[in-house]
């Protein structure tokens, strides 16, 4: 039986560990923190739940708008914290009964390369075991980049791990940088009435992203009452007031350090076996996951060239895995993952946008539909938006951007399309059901097959 050890229990470690199960292979998996890593304990899942904490009291403040009249509301900060952890403690109890399930060896400590074939785990108590394997998946996952003149001090300048939890939202404070997770933050801090200024070096939010789109939540958000400093950056910080690039001065709560996420692969015995790193990345083999050496694996953010995202280390962990078992590629297909910004509304995009396609020199048509007349969007007061869908000119489709409501549920429908390389025409025949926000794509659909409905 082939043995491998796991260093990781987040996202990609535990799907690795799990789905070697599928293969008669012996896995122990190396956890120095809790089981689920940053997804589950200081990112994905507590983020979300503050979305919809706040997406709730955003309801409520406009419940009048449908005739219900709330008289007195309030928030128990102490109840919606423990809901919070009682989430998380489930997912991350359920994460360890399914191991232990599939007959994990589950060992507590640091993890170490010592050779290619051997971990040496670092334990509380100061022993140190060591184990011997066939095959090692690095999965160390990530930690919140900081700025030289902004490190982190856990009281006026944060991380968005500290961040989740606050005891309760901050009154007025300050996001740098407008990716995923600083417009993740803002969408959620001003409908819990927060003040938010949002200031990000770029000319538009989410960078990389259809600039069509990102306007369009940018717009949304500004609306609600989030401030934009675009192309703006801080120059100094003295107490708690902050002097930005154009000339202005303000003060704040805190400041909110959002730019991204940096590998976490320092301490971890990269050097013992030579598996270089590009700013902490390691380069793989896309197609297997395997490093420079034969026997050893990276998977999830701390791979190079593949984005940070949880789904993505899910796909990874089972491409690596199946090599393993079988000798087979089953490679990720990078072209269909669905990126999702968990904002009010959504902003959702898959495979190729209109500004990666200049970039690419590939010759695209598209085509684009607003929610503003779409029943359903209407009945729940959410029909500003527009869903965009791209194809190569007399080809497949190739991508798609969608802000709007539920548009992390709705890529899924175009990323099928993306992955199968669906023609606009093939497509554009399926019938979507009335009255569902899912009509915005199929209207989207019949224009970019050049018969358009409306």
């Amino acid at each position: 039986m082939k043995k491998i050890t796991i260093i990781g229990g987040g996202p990609a470690g535990y799907a690795a560990a799990l789905y070697a199960n599928n293969f008669d292979l012996e896995v122990t998996l190396v956890e120095s923190d809790e089981l689920g890593g940053t997804c589950l304990n200081r990112g994905c899942i507590p983020a979300k739940y503050w979305l919809h904490v706040a997406e709730l009291n955003h309801e409520i403040n406009h419940a009048h708008d449908y005739g219900i009249q709330i008289d007195e509301k309030s928030i128990d900060w102490n109840t919606t914290t423990t809901k919070r952890q009682e989430i998380i403690n489930k997912l991350v109890s359920g994460i360890g009964t399914l191991l232990k399930s599939k007959k994990v060896n589950i060992v507590e400590g640091w993890g170490q390369i010592e050779s290619k074939n051997v971990v040496v785990v670092k334990k509380e108590n100061g022993e140190e075991e060591r184990l011997a394997s066939d095959y090692i998946l690095i999965a160390t996952g990530s930690q919140p980049r900081t700025l030289p003149d902004l490190e982190f001090d856990n009281n006026f300048i944060i991380s968005s791990d500290s961040a989740l939890n606050w005891d309760e939202p901050p009154k007025k404070v300050c996001i740098v940088g407008a990716g995923a997770i600083g417009c993740e933050f803002a969408s959620l801090l001003i409908d819990l009435q927060s003040e938010v200024t949002v200031v990000e070096v770029e000319e538009e939010i989410l960078p990389g992203l259809d600039k069509r789109t990102s306007g369009e939540l940018r717009k949304q958000l500004s609306k609600r009452g989030v401030v934009f400093k675009l192309n703006t950056s801080i120059e100094s910080v003295s107490g708690n007031e902050l002097s930005f690039s154009d000339n202005e001065k303000e003060s704040f709560d805190c400041v909110l350090v959002a730019i991204g996420r940096k590998p976490f692969t320092d301490n971890i015995g990269l050097e013992n076996v030579g598996i270089s790193n590009t700013n902490g990345f390691i380069p793989v083999d896309l197609e297997t996951m395997q490093t420079s050496v034969e026997n050893i694996y990276a998977l999830g953010d701390i791979v190079k060239d593949s984005p940070q995202l949880a789904h993505v280390a899910f796909a990874e962990a089972i491409s690596a895995i199946t090599y393993i078992g079988t000798g087979d590629k089953s490679p990720v297909n990078y072209s269909a993952i669905p990126y999702v910004v968990y904002t009010n509304p959504e902003l959702a995009e898959v495979g190729i946008n209109s500004e990666k396609a200049k970039l690419n020199e590939i010759d695209i048509s598209q085509s684009q539909h607003s929610f503003v007349g779409i029943g359903r969007a209407l009945i729940q007061n959410q029909n500003q938006g527009i869903v965009k869908v791209y194809a190569e000119e007399n080809g497949p489709i190739v991508g798609a951007s969608v802000c709007g409501p539920s548009a992390g549920e709705l890529i899924h429908e175009l990323m099928y399309m993306v992955g199968w390389e669906a023609l606009p025409e093939e497509a554009s025949d399926f019938i979507h059901a009335h009255p569902t926000l899912s009509e915005a794509i199929g209207e989207s659909l019949m224009s970019l097959s050049g018969k358009g409905l409306h």
